[in-house]
């Protein structure tokens, strides 16, 4: 057995939750994700279990509904849990009668950011995104000469990030078409969102003290679904020179479950092969894991009583890996804290199909995507409901969901 796997990722695991052993469930045993829900008060810590909710105060599991603290246990603490639960839920357990008075059922309770999000960051480590985009903008020089030796990133604003389900207000600002007349004020005409995976930060490190690269996937928590929506009128016009500004900062969205890094690890897989004549990456962000993560996207316009998918593309594709995300942010002395949220810039591949946004795959709109009701989508319109699934899936391995994140665009005031 691999040294990062133990009895809770055996295959062979069932639980007395029925639900749990659907075969197309999203959160199997050897899942396990965590995240904050409520019914009629307080936010209450939970653990998802087929389609059912355990109530891990209740179960006495912990003592405050308090995620950050629990995140700041670091990756002994979050095992140690992962076991508990497992042992607790899985078929045969002593804790069954006691446990089923935690549960209640997914669709009745609201599910929140799991956690109190402090900071955000948003990374650029698509490099297929980065290309795609790249060309479109500037096709004589689609990477800038730093894209391969350091990851790039912006610090975003994590008052704005709203859990799964919250609508999004199309933004207002200033965009120029033509660059002979003013700019204008107004809704964003080019709506878009981008496909991501969100790394949440578990055990922070002192100011001033760097992660070194080998420590640093222990002070990662676990991944969620990020939907970064994106004004791009409003980004062309603004961005230069300090980069995303309010192009970004209105909304970004996130899936309520927190799956661990735990449960990750049956997809534990190599890092992004470099081309040749690619630099190799600088010995302080020397790393080669990566994870197995299949992303999809789907829409669902006000026409449609059932969504269709637009892309579906794997995390495999990122050419900076999680640890080395980590180990750059914190190079030079930065402080990350529990609750923070590392973002990893939209996944897209080399085909179409897997480009994880708009502009990318309606070709900066000269390339409208048709729809099977007949419309078409070059950016989206209000109305449209974007829908972001991830999940893991390998022969002789249960399927690892992380739910979905939704949001439905509204109009502007």
């Amino acid at each position: 057995m691999s040294p990062h796997l133990d009895d809770t990722h055996d295959p062979a695991l069932q639980s007395w939750v029925e639900s749990a052993n659907d075969p197309d469930t999203e959160f199997p045993i050897q899942n396990l994700p965590l995240g904050r829900f409520r019914r009629d008060g307080a936010w209450r810590l939970g653990a998802a279990i087929g389609d059912r909710v355990l109530d891990l105060q209740v179960a006495g599991l912990v003592e405050l509904a308090d995620m950050n603290r629990l995140m700041a246990q670091g990756p002994q603490a979050a095992t140690e849990l992962r076991r508990r639960l497992s042992a607790g839920l899985r078929a045969g357990a002593v804790q069954r009668e006691a446990w089923q008075t935690c549960l209640v059922g997914q669709s009745a309770v609201e599910m929140g950011v799991p956690c109190e999000i402090g900071d955000y960051t948003d990374f650029y480590t698509g490099i297929h995104h980065a290309t795609t985009v790249g060309r479109l903008f500037r096709p004589d020089n689609p990477l800038l000469p730093n894209y391969k030796w350091v990851p790039i990133g912006y610090h975003g604003r994590a008052s704005s990030i709203v859990p799964s389900g919250t609508a999004v207000r199309r933004p207002n600002g200033q965009t120029r078409d033509d660059a002979s007349a003013p700019p204008t004020f107004g809704p964003s005409k080019r709506l878009d969102y981008e496909m991501e995976l969100g790394m949440v930060i578990g055990s922070g490190n002192a100011l001033g003290e760097p992660v070194p690269i080998g420590q640093a996937l222990d002070h990662v928590f676990g991944f969620c679904i990020v939907n970064d929506w994106s004004a791009r009128d409003i980004q062309t016009w603004e961005y230069q020179p300090l980069g995303p500004f309010l192009a970004k900062n209105f909304a970004t969205s996130i899936s309520p479950w927190i799956v661990t890094l735990d449960a990750l690890e049956p997809f534990r897989t190599t890092a992004f092969r470099r081309a040749e004549g690619d630099p190799e990456p600088l010995p302080y962000l020397e790393d080669d894991t990566g994870f197995d993560i299949h992303v999809e996207v789907w829409l669902r316009t006000a026409k449609m009583t059932e969504p269709v998918r637009l892309s579906r593309g794997n995390f495999r594709d990122m050419y900076w890996t999680v640890a080395q995300l980590v180990a750059h942010h914190t190079s030079n002395g930065c402080n990350l804290l529990p609750g923070d949220l590392l973002a990893s810039g939209t996944i897209s591949g080399t085909s179409k199909d897997s480009r994880g946004s708009l502009l990318e795959l309606a070709w900066r709109g000269t390339e409208p995507i048709e729809l099977p009701t007949g419309e078409t989508r070059r950016f989206l319109e209000d109305g449209d409901e974007v829908i972001l699934r991830a999940y893991c899936e390998r022969e002789g391995v249960p399927r690892i969901g992380f739910g979905e994140c939704r949001g439905v665009v509204l109009a502007a005031v």
